[in-house]
């Protein structure tokens, strides 16, 4: 196994681009350079290497520190949304590809609809009755992601519901979901494993584009996409306040990408010969 990863940069380079980032999101938990709300306006945008490693914002915050409890509010968010929509979407799609018919039909029609519903719209209109925060970001996302799981889940079980050893399983009276449990979720968890690498990325991109919405986290809490948000104003002045999350945002999807591509390469039983 270990010879195989090191055979591909790109799940290596994937791997420890969000290794890094999950290390630092655990670090913020017990350790930043400064309280990331703490305000000092007399050190208010002062430029990286400056006032802190990174400078500091329109209230004098330090942006390393914000950058660090945003990178655990960004995976702690988004790893919750892919878990809620992996379990959903595994178990939508594995009971569709065991019951089959009507059943099947149904199911997927209703995931074809949630599926239409993008998560901005759903967190707009859970913000509307329960106001924005962690929990609305997290079911917005993970409801979007409930059909992208049973799709594929419905896919992979189907093939190996095909395969004779199922058959066989089925012919000596072994319940479905039996066979389900035992013969079929063995069988695609690589699938899912991948896809879950590849949609924590797009839950980050999503949850950033909530907050620079104002639909994420409220202040003080950090966040990426609103750290975006409120360097609009003083682009011209100081650009890293901009250029600084945009660059997190994007490496830690970049990183999470390349994870996947790679698990993908790495667990296609045609590329391990």
């Amino acid at each position: 196994m270990n010879a195989r990863i090191f055979r591909r940069p790109v799940l290596l380079i994937g791997a420890v681009i969000t290794l890094a980032l999950l290390a630092v999101a655990l670090m913020s938990l017990i350790w930043t350079p400064l309280p990331p709300s703490q305000m000092n306006i007399v050190q208010r945008l002062k430029p990286p290497l400056d006032a802190g490693l990174l400078g500091t914002d329109q209230f004098g915050r330090d942006i390393a520190s914000m950058l660090m409890v945003g990178a655990w509010n960004s995976l702690s968010i988004s790893f919750a949304a892919v878990a809620i929509g992996a379990f959903a979407g595994t178990v939508v799609g594995t009971t569709a590809a065991m019951w089959r018919g009507l059943f099947e039909l149904c199911v997927m029609r209703l995931c074809d609809i949630v599926f239409a519903v993008p998560p901005i719209l759903s967190a707009m209109v859970l913000g509307a009755f329960i106001g924005a925060g962690r929990f609305t970001v997290v079911i917005a996302i993970g409801v979007f992601m409930v059909p992208v799981f049973a799709r594929l889940t419905l896919a992979a079980a189907r093939q190996i519901w095909a395969r004779d050893y199922v058959t066989a399983a089925v012919g000596i009276g072994r319940s479905k979901s039996k066979i389900t449990l035992f013969h079929i979720l063995p069988n695609i968890a690589n699938q899912i494993i991948v896809q879950v690498a590849i949609q924590l990325g797009l839950a980050i991109l999503t949850e950033a584009g909530l907050s620079f919405l104002g639909l994420g986290l409220s202040p003080p809490a950090p966040s990426w996409g609103r750290m975006l948000a409120d360097s609009q104003t003083f682009f011209g002045q100081a650009p890293w306040l901009a250029i600084l999350p945009g660059l997190a945002i994007a490496l830690a999807v970049l990183g999470l990408n390349m994870l996947g591509d790679g698990l993908r390469d790495m667990l296609d039983p045609r590329n391990n010969t």
